[in-house]
């Protein structure tokens, strides 16, 4: 983890967040950890795997969350230790964060969770970076306060990760005026694949649209930004959360070459 906390967030060599929605399996994790390394290694980029171990804020009670909150943080444990990189999850209670922090290297805050005031400090207090989504309904300026909740608690290294905007019922929309504004505060992920979900406008779940992830990525990518935040899976259509947006694994080379070619065009 010392690279990441020593990495000064060069936009030429932005920092790639990857990984399927949450914990499937061993199996999937090590898989998707394994190729996505090849493929930041090939590309000299740094690389954190994510992963959430309990999918706390699903649209519907019946969807799939975990297959089990021990068993999810014990596989994370090992694609650490096994592929060799550092590894990403969300925390929904303050409660959490003594559960994760000898696992996980970054903790994240949930969009819909990121005024939490308590959650903020608990993460700050773990001494572990903080990777703070914006919340849809969250002015960027006013992300400001969400970071200054984990500094007032510790010198953490804090992220902010843009993912989109309400935009009426069941769309997102960014407005990518929102990158400049936050890097005042942090530096600024973009949310791929987040940003083209269709929130709960798929009877009880989460839509999207796949085929939009690479224009929204080639825009911010040329505007310029500190990483990509981006789901994969080796058949998004039977991932159990967040399929429809994500993109397929086989695809993943392809799509970091060119975010790695509008990146080093931007100014």
């Amino acid at each position: 983890m010392e690279k990441i906390l020593s990495y000064s967030f060069d936009k030429k060599t932005p920092l790639i967040i990857s990984g399927p929605c949450v914990v499937e399996s061993k199996e999937l994790c090590l898989k998707v950890a394994e190729q996505m390394k090849k493929i930041c290694d090939k590309h000299k980029l740094p690389y954190i795997f994510k992963a959430s171990y309990d999918k706390a804020n699903r649209t519907s009670g019946g969807s799939f969350r975990s297959i089990g909150i021990e068993e999810s943080l014990r596989i994370l444990e090992e694609v650490k230790k096994e592929i060799g990189v550092p590894v990403l999850s969300d925390i929904h209670e303050s409660v959490q964060v003594d559960m994760v922090k000898g696992v996980i290297d970054v903790i994240q805050i949930p969009a819909f969770l990121c005024r939490q005031t308590e959650l903020l400090e608990a993460a700050g207090k773990s001494g572990l970076p903080v990777n703070i989504k914006k919340g849809q309904f969250m002015a960027p300026g006013d992300m400001k306060y969400a970071v200054d909740k984990v500094k007032n608690a510790s010198e953490n290294t804090v992220l902010l990760t843009e993912r989109g905007s309400f935009f009426g019922y069941g769309n997102l929309v960014v407005d990518y005026r929102s990158i400049p504004i936050m890097e005042e505060f942090a530096p600024v992920i973009f949310d791929v694949t987040h940003s083209v979900q269709l929130p709960g406008a798929a009877d009880g779940k989460s839509g999207g649209n796949r085929k939009m992830a690479p224009v929204l990525a080639k825009a911010a990518a040329a505007i310029g930004v500190s990483g990509f935040f981006i789901e994969t899976h080796p058949n998004p259509d039977k991932a159990l959360s967040d399929g429809p947006n994500m993109i397929p694994l086989a695809e993943m080379d392809a799509f970091i070459a060119m975010l790695i070619k509008l990146s080093n065009a931007a100014e």
